[in-house]
């Protein structure tokens, strides 16, 4: 059981508890002889069924009508009980009116409810000046009547009825404190800014008024009037009176602030009127960031009708409700639904033009709790995404449970994730790999933290300093804990940083990978998964050309390989873009559009795969379980997406809209700056036609031909001369020999190379 059940479960029970506890005291056949019963009766039941009204309140908050009439009927029976008990035969009209106050006296506690008077405190906030004095008025005169009466019950030691000179007392005060209040301006002070000098004129008014009051009927004296009352009476009022006014400047002035600060927010209505919805808005209430307005639903029969005491609208009226009630976001609720069905949802949001943000699904969800924390930008895989298939848990933990497992580029936006469901594998193991030291302090200490919280056997995590070029260091770390399977994520991925740098990306890419195969096969490492890219696929630049590179070099070894016992495994798994990742166009237009834009676009009509970086990393260690020696496998990644179509979809979902000939006043504008060198209009995953099914629905097998290791081997050796002297033009030259398909276009781009050019045209 959660904390707040337990919580929840003490206050219902110390509330029937209480209410038992009064039936019983109520029952007893004694009472103190010197105190009258009826005053006992009334005076002490209308306290108890106060306190078990505020005791109701906090433990049935949302059914206040079930606990008053609870508490009515409860004081009707301990009457009738009573009226059979032997000290206590009360008349039955009396039964009548006690157990009627009783009922009232049990809705002490919702009134007490600060809510109600934050409600109440709006519509005294809307009176006119003059009405407010009136009211001002009229409560400083019912002070003064109180604080008589107050005064002669402290006289005479006993309840009185005012009656007879008693009224002369209650004349003197209204006819000596209003007028002088008035003078002293108490009236024209604004209560919830009154300060300091408010109160001071409030003191000098009461001291003369003390003064007069005491003069007439202390000194003077009035017939019937203690004489002490002119003594008593004017500090009971300065209290009375100083009380009032902190009361109202705490009430109406918290509330006018509190009014004012709200008006001030966005205005947001929640999609969804289910059980998420409600439990948001619930945490919603006191947000510093936004105010709920009211619902959204699906279901006509909630429309118009109103839960938690906001309205439910019609989802089809949004547009007329965004101008009508100022709204500038829409907060979907709605865990539950089928990714198809959220993507209906937000395409009729998004004629609207508000923001939209979200809730994550149930199984993200903390104990199906919702809290305010749990809302999130609305990320673009919600609507680029696909309902995910539910991962095989066989292939998944296949090659990976109990094992030593090493994972190179631990660091980036691929092989973070692989690590993070690695270690839902439960591994024994886990070697983390990476020449950034930054990028390895951080994953480590996620995983670190992770840990803790994991059932099952212990996991060893180690964070390894090391490049996949340094043939000694990828050595020492094989020999020492000779891994039973590599997933090789290391590689540089941005086409035009790899192009500007085009050296150290082949070095990097292909003989990164070369040096980290090699150490794998020999010590004995059953399998060994490239982790590769559409890019790969008819390369028009030098890091997908180098990738193919890489793609070719695993194939070679695969063949060259011996099947059998002790034999590595090689396979590659090659997929488009993920969201959300180092080099992805998603966070780069997210922040674009935070600073007002323009969102920058290379071309209008460039197309990309997408898929999510969970996902993706998934159907990577699943593929690997089925390799059986140099297998290419593809990952299904649905539909390309125009990036320009990207860019107005996430300009519409921030509740803006874009900037174009259609609508120059528009908020963001899309501005083309042209393609970078070696970059495509559109990716391919295959190089020929004639994908084969595997056994999971997202991966498929490609066949695609390779140089042999021969001849492969030799123009590797080639290729790594012409890296030692950055001769770009002979490296460009030697990877279009090597991969069918590159068509490097345009000049050289390589800094180094350009600069040393520009110099040898200057001498």
């Amino acid at each position: 059981m959660t904390a707040g059940a337990v919580r929840e479960k003490f206050k219902r029970w110390a509330f029937w508890v209480a209410c038992l506890t009064v039936l019983a005291l109520a029952l007893m056949p004694t009472v103190p002889s010197e105190i009258p019963t009826t005053g006992w009766d009334k005076s002490n039941h209308m306290l108890a069924f106060a306190v078990l009204g505020l005791l109701g309140r906090s433990a049935y908050g949302h059914r206040l009508s079930a606990v008053a009439i609870g508490l009515f009927f409860c004081g009707a029976l301990i009457e009738v009980l009573q009226s059979f008990t032997p000290t206590r035969m009360a008349e039955w009209g009396d039964l009548f009116a006690d157990s009627l106050g009783i009922g009232a006296a049990c809705l002490a506690g919702p009134v007490l409810d600060w809510r109600p008077l934050h409600r109440s405190s709006r519509h005294v906030l809307a009176l006119p000046r003059v009405a407010k004095r009136l009211v001002a008025l009229a409560a400083d005169a019912s002070l003064c009547v109180l604080t008589v009466w107050m005064a002669m019950s402290l006289r005479l030691d006993s309840w009185v009825t005012l009656s007879g000179a008693h009224w002369w007392a209650v004349a003197g005060s209204l006819v000596l404190a209003l007028p002088l209040f008035v003078t002293f301006g108490l009236y024209r002070a604004i209560f919830r800014y009154g300060g300091s000098a408010a109160m001071a004129a409030m003191w000098r008014a009461s001291l003369i008024y003390g003064l007069l009051y005491g003069v007439v009927f202390t000194v003077m004296g009035v017939e019937g009037i203690p004489r002490t009352i002119g003594l008593i009476q004017p500090p009971l009022l300065l209290v009375a009176i100083g009380a009032s006014r902190t009361m109202a400047r705490y009430w109406l002035g918290n509330s006018y602030q509190s009014r004012i600060a709200r008006n001030t927010l966005p205005g947001a209505l929640i999609y969804g009127a289910g059980s998420a919805g409600q439990q948001l808005a619930c945490a919603m209430a006191q947000s510093p960031d936004m105010h709920v307005i009211g619902f959204l639903d699906d279901d006509h029969r909630l429309h118009g009708g109103t839960v938690r005491g906001l309205t439910v609208y019609n989802p089809s009226s949004l547009s007329e409700r965004v101008r009508a009630l100022n709204v500038t976001t829409v907060l979907l609720a709605v865990p539950s639904a089928p990714r198809k069905r959220r993507n209906e949802i937000l395409a009729a949001i998004l004629d609207a033009h508000v923001a939209v943000r979200t809730l994550p699904g149930l199984t993200d969800l903390a104990q199906g709790r919702v809290h305010t924390s749990d809302l999130r930008e609305l990320e673009i895989d919600d609507l680029l995404g696909r309902d995910p298939v539910p991962p095989n848990q066989f292939l998944l933990v296949k090659n990976i449970r109990g094992k030593v497992v090493l994972v190179t580029g631990a660091g980036g936006s691929i092989g973070s994730e692989l690590c993070r469901q690695i270690v839902k594998a439960s591994p024994d193991v886990l070697l983390l790999v990476e020449r950034s030291e930054f990028a390895l302090y951080t994953i480590h200490g996620e995983l670190q933290r992770l840990l803790p919280g994991k059932e099952g056997p212990a996991i060893r995590v180690v964070p390894l300093l090391a490049s996949v070029r340094e043939e000694m260091r990828m050595r020492e770390i094989m020999r020492t804990w000779r891994p039973h399977i590599v997933y090789h994520a290391a590689a540089y991925k941005h086409v035009p940083l790899v192009e500007h740098n085009a050296a150290d990306g082949v070095k990097n890419n292909v003989f990164g990978t070369l040096v980290t195969a090699r150490m794998a096969v020999e010590y004995g490492v059953s399998d060994f998964v490239l982790v590769s890219t559409d890019k790969a696929v008819r390369p028009t630049n030098v890091m997908g050309t180098s990738k193919r590179v890489a793609e070719m070099v695993l194939q070679a070894l695969a063949e060259r390989t011996s099947p059998g016992p002790g034999a590595t495994r090689f396979c590659m798994v090659r997929f488009g873009n993920v969201l959300g990742s180092s080099g992805s166009v998603v966070p780069l237009f997210r922040q674009q559009i935070k600073e007002g834009g323009p969102i920058t676009l290379t071309h209008p009509g460039i197309t990309r795969y997408f898929m999510t970086i969970p996902e993706a990393a998934q159907l990577v260690i699943q593929a690997a379980a089925m390799a059986q020696g140099g297998d290419v496998f593809v990952l299904d990644m649905s539909e390309p997406v125009k990036i320009v179509d990207l860019a107005r979809r996430m300009i519409e979902l921030s509740g803006l809209t874009v900037n174009d000939a259609n609508n120059p006043e528009g908020d963001i504008a899309i501005r083309i700056t042209g393609l970078r060198p070696g970059e495509k209009l559109y990716e391919e995953l295959l190089i020929g036609d004639n994908p084969l099914p595997t056994h999971h629905p997202r991966i498929m097998k490609a066949h695609e031909d390779f140089l042999k290791w021969g001849v492969l081997g030799e123009r590797l050796e080639a290729l790594s001369a012409a890296l030692d002297v950055n001769d770009v033009p002979m490296i460009r030259q030697l990877l279009k020999q090597m991969v069918n398909g590159y068509r490097p276009d345009g000049e050289v781009v390589d800094w180094v190379h350009m600069e040393q050019k520009a110099a040898a045209l200057v001498a």
